[in-house]
């Protein structure tokens, strides 16, 4: 098992899809991006965030508890 981050299948995974968000939300008209824009984004690039944050924990259940902010982002 690998200590690293960016060797997690589902981080990447959450990279891959913040950066497919990023691209969607720039091509908004200026008000949209404002608005909801800024919100997506920071929503899809805290998928990823939460869980570099929990794979850093020593316990398993603050592991657990970031993995389940994680999966709150998306929703």
């Amino acid at each position: 098992m690998s200590n690293r981050i960016e060797d997690l299948e589902i981080y990447a995974l959450s990279e891959l899809f913040a950066n497919d968000i990023w691209a969607i939300v720039l091509q908004w008209d200026h008000f949209a991006k404002d608005t909801i824009g800024k919100q997506i984004v920071r929503s899809a690039d805290s998928i990823g965030a939460n869980i570099a944050e929990g794979f850093g924990r020593y316990h398993y259940k603050e592991n657990k508890n970031f993995c389940y902010f994680s999966r709150e982002s998306i929703i």
